[in-house]
């Protein structure tokens, strides 16, 4: 098992974490993201080129090391962070916002309503990855339903 695999999958050791990796590699994606609105006039270009980079490196890290560490092991958490920038892209910046993406976001990670689950069918790599896009899709959706929602009835 190659190092590099290691690193990226984990999210840098966060998946390590005795308690929670899943939660703690959020929160790590949410710290990124949170730090890219925050310093970058581009965040929304820049959290766009890293989920389109780390979607298929993600996988491919995965799926390598679930040949050693068995179907999703828990110490995988690229997916969390990915699917954290997915629920965060091109939210208004805010810790209200962050708190909601993250809640919402672990809610469907942990119970994968609406067909997350299917994809955990996906083969290798894949099937880690993509139960957390969605669930990020999901999230972001919701939220900017929610801004639009409050706008409209603002504005009336």
């Amino acid at each position: 098992m190659k190092l590099r695999y290691v690193l990226i999958a984990t999210g840098l050791g966060l998946g390590f974490s005795p308690k929670a990796p899943g939660t703690v590699g959020a929160l790590g994606g949410c710290l990124i993201a949170t730090i890219i609105k925050l310093y970058s006039s581009w965040s929304t270009a820049w959290l766009t080129f890293l989920i389109v980079f780390f979607i298929p490196v993600g996988a491919y890290c995965s799926g390598k090391l679930e040949t050693d560490w068995g179907k999703d092991p828990s110490e995988i958490v690229i997916d969390e962070i990915v699917g954290m920038w997915i629920a965060l892209l091109a939210l208004p910046s805010g810790w209200i916002y962050t708190l909601a993406a993250f809640i919402l976001f672990r809610f469907f990670d942990i119970y994968k309503p609406f067909f997350i689950k299917r994809m955990e069918k996906l083969k290798g790599g894949w099937g880690v990855m993509m139960d957390d896009v969605l669930a990020g899709i999901y999230t972001n959706i919701i939220i900017q339903l929610f801004c639009f929602l409050v706008t409209i009835i603002i504005v009336s």
